[in-house]
């Protein structure tokens, strides 16, 4: 009778996306986490939005973000976007701020892992998510219980699309361009968010409040 070894099967590996439009992070990012013994794919690089939902290899089991790919896409958008398709998404920014941190947490980001940390950082935030777990760094930690007080004043999508467009630089007639309406309705999805900001102790009434809240959000990049 011959006996037949039957070998437990290898582990599933995780597979992986990184968005960053910094070639030069991607690059050192990919070679770090495909390193045989992390477990982990990297099965798509890109360097914009477009390029990760355009790729044949999404969805991906988690996505690694990048806060401010300067595409006037709000996170929130794309964090949502990522969900539906059945992934996790990990924030990374150079903005280690408290409004980004608690942004992105807020949007439904499972971990924001600033890129002042380490790539074993990043390596261990992955692992958790994996296994729908949360980690934050001491940085992120300490971020998300100093900003407990943060409200979310309830905007809705076109409100805050408009709101995040104006906010970069462009002009109403710009905006109504961009999101294919009237220049009337931008006017009214802006001072409906300035409203609500308001409402929640939060005064964007001119253009250099509002571009400072951007900044501190992480909509924009400061120049």
């Amino acid at each position: 009778m011959t006996r037949t070894s039957l070998s437990a099967p290898a582990p599933a590996r995780l597979r992986v996306a990184i968005v960053d439009d910094h070639q030069l992070l991607l690059d050192g990012l990919s070679a770090r986490l495909a390193k045989s013994r992390s477990g982990i794919d990297v099965a798509v690089m890109t360097t914009s939005w477009r390029g990760l939902l355009a790729s044949e290899a999404f969805p991906t089991d988690i996505v690694v973000l990048d806060l401010n790919l300067e595409d006037d896409i709000p996170i929130g958008v794309k964090i949502r976007a990522i969900s539906a398709a059945g992934a996790k998404t990990i924030v990374i920014s150079r903005h280690a701020d408290t409004a980004s941190i608690r942004g992105a947490i807020r949007a439904g980001a499972i971990a924001f892992v600033p890129k002042s940390e380490s790539a074993a950082e990043l390596l261990e935030a992955i692992r958790a998510a994996a296994v729908d777990r949360q980690r934050h760094s001491p940085v992120v930690q300490r971020a998300l219980t100093d900003g407990a007080s943060d409200v979310d004043p309830g905007l809705g999508r076109q409100e805050m699309r408009a709101l995040v467009l104006y906010a970069a630089g462009r002009s109403i007639r710009q905006v109504a361009e961009d999101m294919e309406t009237t220049q009337e309705t931008v006017k009214s999805y802006i001072k409906r968010a300035r409203r609500k900001y308001l409402a929640v102790g939060i005064d964007l009434g001119s253009k250099l409040l509002l571009r400072r809240h951007a900044v501190r959000q992480g909509w924009i990049t400061p120049e």
